[in-house]
């Protein structure tokens, strides 16, 4: 293989070089400063390279060296806590090394190769292991134990094993055939990491959210999209899933978002704390942060980075959640690179591949049975920012043929102050059969019913809000008004949900199910009430009705909701005397 070959030609982030034998993928250094960068094709005694920095300044001629390897993430203890830029070079760092602003043709370790971490081994002299085994364990942050795999390529018995303090590069096993394993792997980006099965997603991912959990839940190890316009709450959903979803590990993909917003994540994420231990929710977080003034191809490469670290924490029996914020922008740095590489242009200039890599991209979520033998799940949530708010665009669209549940953010519920600002009437999700089972036996029977119940009052509602809109509302007959009250008190009461309030910011599946199963219970007997010859004013003027409203604010729900039920009750009661 030539050592060195030399460009012939640039156009932005794609570079020609010639005198250079090249595989596919291969990672190339590209002019004087070294600029890494990603042979995606070839031809004759010329590739065609992305480079992953910004390629100003360099000319013609210089030099570029083939490093041999293609485009592989760095997997070890240590990942938790870490902020990286889309090819895994740590932000920290590089910022402890040259200040705020990096300069190009810099590269520094994922992992850091001076940190020792103490190795307790799993198994023990002449033991087999195969691919994917467990050699031993530590402790990578208060709560989370990471767990030392044998590399998926290799097999064999174990020689040699030792205890005790290591860096991520040391032996700490030697096998019978003298293949010598470290506590780190390699592992190139764009291949998925192999599983013994991949089983059917049967549990929820509880978010605490409750349009979600209780209309629109995703399962774990499932799909789902979050499109929406500028300023509709993409990036406050995304950050409470990350927050209160139950999954162990959260990897979160910064893709293309504006500087500031990143910002604002990369300040606020290390502050929040993990409702469930306590401790900062920055222990059992991966960042890749790659903001829209950074090179596109390193926001095409950030996207696969994130999915690898996300396949390695499953490995070992984890279940982790997934946010790609946003697959748009990656969308766009494959659309500029595909013009400079002179593609025949697909949809509204993307390339005519675009759904292939979004399916691509998808398809490696999933339960599964890891090679260890243990289960572990990767959920994918992928924020959409079609402009405009446009969901007939082909990024919305491709994503929505791949996806199984779409969560719609809708300007106009933004705009009245609704959050979460998911329009319940254009949401779907598939997997709302599957999981029934696991409804009936851990929340309750009535579930089902209850969800369903409440979809048919809103999809009335909205049926009856065009003639509202023409008429009045007093102009429709008693029994309408009615259900259009129930209507708003599911809307207001149940689905609208404060992220910032201490209470209301997570609500489990058993304060959803009280909290649905009280609006139901109110709206029935006002039906009842109605039938039985009370006037509608004297229903909707009942106390029970506005303190419904104020029970989900409540630390001590449960008493809170016992005393509007009793009240409730009472009032039913007298209207029924009178």
């Amino acid at each position: 293989m030539n050592a060195k070959g030399k460009i012939y030609r640039i156009s932005g982030p794609v570079v020609i070089i010639s005198g250079l034998n090249t595989r596919m993928y291969d990672v190339v250094k590209v002019g004087n400063e070294g600029l890494m960068g990603e042979v995606i094709g070839i031809e004759g005694d010329k590739s065609t390279v992305q480079v992953y920095e910004e390629t100003s300044g360099i000319k013609p001629g210089e030099p570029v060296e083939n490093t041999g390897m293609p485009l592989s993430v760095e997997l070890g203890p240590g990942l938790l806590e870490s902020i990286y830029d889309g090819i895994q070079r740590p932000l920290p760092v590089l910022k402890g090394s040259m200040g705020d602003f990096i300069k190009r043709g810099v590269s520094a370790n994922g992992l850091s190769r001076e940190k020792e971490w103490d190795f307790v081994p799993t198994v023990k002299k002449g033991d087999k292991v195969n691919a994917g085994s467990i050699l031993g364990t530590v402790q990578e942050t208060q709560n989370i134990q990471q767990r030392i795999l044998v590399p998926p390529n290799i097999s064999g018995t174990v020689d040699e094993i030792k205890a005790g303090k290591f860096k991520v590069d040391e032996v700490v096993c030697t096998l019978s055939d003298g293949k010598e394993l470290t506590m780190m792997q390699k592992w190139p980006v764009r291949k998925p990491r192999p599983v013994s099965k991949k089983l059917m997603p049967n549990k929820p991912l509880i978010t605490g959210q409750r349009i979600l959990d209780g209309l629109f839940p995703v399962a774990k190890g499932g799909t789902a999209a979050i499109p929406g316009p500028f300023g509709s709450g993409k990036t406050v959903t995304q950050q409470q899933l990350a927050k209160w979803s139950d999954t162990e590990i959260v990897v979160y993909i910064g893709c293309g978002e504006r500087g500031n917003e990143m910002a604002d994540v990369l300040n606020e994420f290390p502050e929040l704390e993990d409702p469930k231990t306590g401790r900062p929710l920055m222990e059992r977080t991966v960042l890749i942060a790659n903001t829209s003034n950074m090179p596109v191809a390193a926001r095409e490469a950030s996207v696969y980075t994130g999915i690898t670290i996300a396949e390695y924490y499953r490995d070992m029996g984890y279940d982790v959640s997934l946010m790609a914020d946003s697959t748009s922008r990656w969308a766009e740095a494959m659309r500029e690179i595909s013009s400079r590489l002179e593609e025949m242009p697909g949809e509204e200039g993307y390339p005519a591949y675009l759904a292939a890599r979004l399916s691509e991209f998808y398809e490696r979520a999933g339960k599964v049975n890891a090679l260890c033998g243990r289960e572990g799940s990767i959920t994918v949530i992928g924020a959409v920012s079609p402009p405009g708010g446009d969901f007939s665009e082909p990024v919305t669209q491709n994503t929505l043929r791949i996806v199984k549940v779409f969560w719609a953010l809708d300007a106009k519920l933004a705009q009245r102050r609704h959050f979460p600002a998911i329009n319940w009437l254009n949401s779907y999700s598939l997997y709302t059969k599957a999981l029934g089972d696991w409804y009936n036996e851990s929340v309750s029977q009535e579930w089902s019913k209850l969800r369903d119940d409440a979809m048919e009052l809103l999809q009335k509602e909205a049926e009856l809000q065009e003639i509202v809109q023409l008429v009045g509302s007093d102009a429709l007959p008693e029994d309408q008004q009615l259900t259009l009250e129930i209507a708003r008190m599911i809307r207001e009461y149940f689905l609208q949900q404060n992220a910032y309030h201490d209470v209301d910011t997570y609500c489990p599946m058993d304060k959803q199910y009280k909290l649905l199963k009280a609006i139901t219970m109110w709206g029935n007997k006002a039906q009842s009430a109605l039938e039985s010859g009370a006037a509608v004013e004297d229903i909707m003027k009942l106390k029970s009705k506005d303190a419904l409203a104020k029970v989900k604010f409540e630390k001590d729900f449960d008493s809170a909701l016992g005393a509007v039920t009793k009240s409730m009750e009472e009032e039913f009661g007298n209207l029924r005397g009178k």
